[in-house]
């Protein structure tokens, strides 16, 4: 047990080396008293541009906290209970083989981290290169358009967030996130992600964070092996038998299916399989780009630029009644990049990046709409996917190939013009783009629906529909467009033993939210079976 202290406040010119002092004064006791203070939580209130203030909660132990708590009788104190300690009980059901973990993205690294700690000794697969391999051929298909289709953007070690700003904010309300955040911490991420309102990583330093937890994974006897590709699942009577990687069959009774939202050949397998699975929405749009002066004048008004704030970013949303939508802003990357995500041949896909320090001239942000399994033709629980590829490669076409990008001035897309020239806001996207009208390559709703957004957004923050701000397309993979359906102890419910897991299957929208269902079907998996016997 601890003393969570909420709402203490500085102000902006106010260190943090007052937070003692101001949790003094909270619970009425001597400075001294207090011992070990940890900041849990800070968060930023801009709402009065010329008095900003920072919000703490933090928990502190004391040698009598039960008497502290009842003299005080003040809503914002309390006891805390101690964190989630990974720690499931351990089931009887004997596996004879390791479990196998399909997908290094967050959900599958957690789940098998997870149960590497608890003696399981996971093999885990990965169809794409080492992040550090990764990070060559992505950067040469940024420079030259020269497409992996196995290791790229969406696949390899680390998933799809390793190239993307390494956002760690999530509205779930789970103890499993301060493990997560603790062992990326201890993994060389910055200490600070454990108590920022909005905490990031950022690709460059998240790339590490991934190899180091690899290397724990592997210290502990689990295996890792990359450039291996799940082709096909084995069962007999409703049970996983084993999966045929790279032509090998590796039996298995347990198998983690974390594939990422991207792995449109491996739901063509499984929906081959007989593996039920449902279409779900998801959103489509643009990439936006604004100078990040401009962001950070309208969020921090004069005290735009002061060294305690980084560069802002924003969340906007807006319902759009005319065309039945919901708009909002998605993955917004303060200080970034509009980067080349493509993972499949002739298919244009873009996405958003930030290096750690978020210092670069652009903020950018997915602008995208809703899109419902009432909009895609067909029957089949894929027809998400194959609306998403559609749209993708209208998108190639209109580029001119060689994963070109279509560009266009957000106020030629406000008056349906096609651009000539560029204004104040320089493309960051590569390996190239060509100005076009966006709305060849997007649903005509989708289209109506971003021009109401644009304007409403402008309300918000003053320059957002600015006629130099520059939209770049096109945006899809904002999640999975299928959902593979699992029962209460999160299994499929076509498989025994096949657990789905993650974004992939539907189930998180980010890291955090990924890592956290990785570590639920982890701990699933632990309940229910023993680990092998050692051979």
């Amino acid at each position: 047990m601890s003393i969570r202290i909420n709402n203490i406040i500085l102000d902006i010119e106010e260190g943090m080396e007052l937070l003692p002092k101001k949790a003094e004064k909270k619970l009425n006791i001597p400075e001294r008293e207090i011992k070990n203070l940890r900041i849990i939580k800070e968060s930023i209130d801009a709402r009065r541009k010329n008095l900003i203030k920072f919000n703490y909660c933090i928990d502190i132990d004391h040698e009598d906290e039960n008497s502290i708590i009842t003299k005080l009788q003040d809503k914002d104190v309390m006891l805390e209970e101690t964190a989630y300690e990974a720690d499931p009980p351990k089931g009887s059901e004997q596996l004879f083989h390791r479990p196998v973990v399909v997908g290094m993205g967050p959900a599958g690294l957690f789940a098998s981290l997870l149960l590497a700690r608890k003696g399981y000794s996971p093999l885990v697969i990965e169809r794409g290169e080492p992040v550090d391999e990764r990070t060559r051929t992505v950067d040469k298909f940024w420079q030259i358009g020269d497409l992996n289709l196995e290791s790229n953007v969406q696949f390899g070690e680390g998933g799809a967030g390793a190239f993307s700003d390494g956002k760690l904010t999530t509205r779930i309300k789970d103890k499993r996130c301060d493990f997560i955040l603790d062992a990326m911490v201890k993994a060389g991420a910055p200490e600070e992600i454990i108590y920022k309102g909005k905490p990031h990583v950022g690709t460059d330093i998240l790339k590490n964070v991934v190899k180091n937890i690899r290397e724990e994974i592997i210290s502990l006897g689990g295996e890792v092996r990359f450039n291996s590709k799940l082709q096909n699942i084995v069962y007999k009577d409703g049970k996983i038998k084993a999966v045929v990687v790279n032509g090998e069959e590796i039996p298995c009774e347990a198998l983690i299916l974390a594939l990422g939202h991207s792995a449109r050949d491996t739901y063509e397998m499984l929906y081959r399989n007989g593996i039920y699975m449902e279409a779900k929405p998801f959103a489509i749009g643009v990439r936006a780009e604004h100078p990040q002066e401009l962001i950070d004048v309208n969020q921090y008004g004069k005290f735009a630029g002061h060294p305690r704030l980084k560069a802002a970013d924003y969340r906007l949303t807006f319902n759009s009644s005319n065309f039945n939508r919901s708009v909002y802003s998605f993955c917004m990357c303060p200080g970034g990049l509009v980067v080349a995500a493509a993972s499949e041949e002739k298919r244009l896909v873009t996405n958003g990046m930030s290096y750690h320090a978020r210092d670069k001239e652009n903020a950018n942000s997915a602008i995208v709409v809703s899109v419902s399994p009432e909009d895609f033709q067909g029957n089949s629980p894929l027809r998400g996917m194959e609306f998403q590829r559609h749209y993708e490669a209208l998108a190639y076409n209109l580029g001119g190939g060689g994963y070109k990008a279509p560009v266009q001035l957000l106020g030629d897309f406000l008056r349906d013009k096609e651009t000539v020239r560029l204004g104040s806001v320089k493309p960051t996207y590569q390996p190239g783009y060509e100005f076009r009208e966006l709305k060849k390559c997007l649903p005509s709703y989708t289209v109506g629906a971003l021009k109401e957004g644009f304007k409403n957004f402008d309300n918000k923050i003053k320059g957002f529909a600015d006629n130099d701000a520059v939209l770049t397309g096109i945006e899809t993979r904002t999640s999975a467009p299928v959902r593979i359906i699992r029962n209460e102890v999160l299994e499929s419910i076509s498989l025994q033993g096949l657990y789905p897991c993650g974004e992939g299957a539907g189930y998180a929208g980010g890291i955090i939210s990924a890592a956290v269902d990785g570590l639920k079907i982890a701990e699933a998996l632990i309940k229910r079976w023993c680990q092998a016997p050692d051979k």
